[in-house]
């Protein structure tokens, strides 16, 4: 009977989670990420990513969200992936999977410097990276950039570099209208705990009561499992 109880309050759990997802989806909201005074000032955005997949895995639901928002997306990916002698294939992989978020080709930047080789125990200049997203930002008016946090969501130690490289540059830049923003990394449990962590990522965005974190609900989860669908070469 106890685990009986059990099954039945996680039945529940989960039940009341995707409802609540489901009615977010039907009905949703405006969300204030990058919408001021609830006017929709279209802007211009750059993701910076480790490797290729990074955009589809990590960051689809936001890229989602200011997409159909009309805001114009740039993707700069510090590296072809090339771990295993696969970059070239890697590199045509977020091609297909960025136009499938609706992110312009030409909009999307994949380095291939011995700099940024992709492995773990392999250290990136976080100097040099500072000044490439500085040049990207020059070339293109990008006034928002997107990244990793300090943990980068997997604990890959590229993932680190990109964020200490982004930090870097927000540190020196004289720009002072340039914003930046992390995604936050969650720990294990709330990673495989499914729709139930709806409530974590609510209840986290409400506790900043300075409105400096947003709960993003992925609107196009079919786009994001597409676009991971190219990346047939990490479907491993």
């Amino acid at each position: 009977m106890e685990w009986f109880m059990i099954f039945v309050s996680v039945a529940v759990l989960w039940f009341a989670s995707l409802c609540k997802i489901l009615h977010a989806s039907f009905y949703p909201h405006r969300s204030s990420f990058l919408n001021n005074a609830g006017s929709l000032q279209k802007r211009n955005v750059l993701f910076v990513i480790a490797h290729p997949d990074d955009e589809s895995m990590f960051f689809s639901p936001t890229i989602n969200q200011l997409t159909s928002r009309g805001h114009n997306v740039h993707i700069l990916c510090m590296s072809t992936g090339n771990a295993d002698g696969m970059g070239n294939v890697r590199k045509e992989e977020l091609l297909r999977a960025s136009a499938t978020l609706k992110v312009p080709i030409q909009q999307v930047t994949v380095m291939d410097h011995p700099d940024f080789q992709d492995g773990f125990g392999k250290i990136w200049n976080t100097s040099l990276l500072s000044k490439i997203v500085e040049k990207k930002i020059h070339d293109h008016a990008i006034d928002i950039i997107i990244t990793f946090d300090n943990y980068g969501v997997s604990g890959h130690c590229n993932h680190h570099d990109v964020h200490h490289g982004v930090r870097r540059f927000m540190l020196d830049t004289s720009q002072q209208e340039i914003e930046a923003w992390e995604l936050v990394s969650t720990n294990i449990i709330r990673k495989y705990s499914g729709p139930v962590d709806i409530w974590f990522s609510l209840w986290s965005a409400q506790t900043y009561s300075n409105g400096q974190t947003h709960c993003l609900l992925n609107e196009n989860p079919r786009r994001s499992y597409a676009a991971m669908s190219q990346h047939l070469s990490q479907w491993v």
